[in-house]
């Protein structure tokens, strides 16, 4: 008995097409919530280099001048020499950080500075504010500072 070519090659129904769609969108889920936390965890790690390459500069800067800026003059004193002729001895042409401008941290935003600093009282206090851009917070939204290991419970 010879069956009908049409009757066997059928496409798939709507069901299986959905059901398709339906797996594809669930491990396209699972797998974007791993990346954005490790893109969340890069930002934070960028961040604290960041945060040690500037401590790096500044103490360039207290060997150059014989103390770290002030909470007034703040980083923007690695590429701006000071207006004092007696503070600008040392300082080096173009400043201490390439392209002349203090780096952002991971989000975009200006890192914090002040000296004498409340948890380095002897030194300073650099931070970032994390991804919520404001003070305190957990995990990626906690502030990421020279004081702290790790910058928060990324993840958590």
């Amino acid at each position: 008995m010879v069956r009908n070519q049409s009757t066997r090659s059928r496409g798939f129904t709507l069901i299986e097409i959905m059901a398709v769609v339906l797996i594809i969108g669930l491990l396209s889920g699972i797998v974007g919530l791993a990346v954005f936390q490790q893109v969340d965890k890069g930002r934070v790690t960028a961040t604290m280099v960041q945060i040690k390459n500037l401590e790096g500069v500044l103490e360039l800067y207290r060997m150059d001048s014989g103390r770290f800026p002030t909470t007034e003059q703040g980083l923007a004193a690695l590429v701006s020499p000071p207006s004092s002729p007696s503070e600008s001895h040392g300082y080096p042409p173009g400043g201490y950080l390439k392209g002349g401008r203090v780096p952002k941290d991971a989000w975009g935003q200006d890192y914090l500075y002040e000296a004498p600093g409340q948890h380095n009282r002897h030194f300073y206090d650099l931070w970032s504010l994390g991804a919520d851009r404001t003070p305190g917070g957990t995990g990626i939204d906690g502030d990421i500072g020279n004081w702290t290991e790790s910058g928060g419970d990324v993840g958590s």
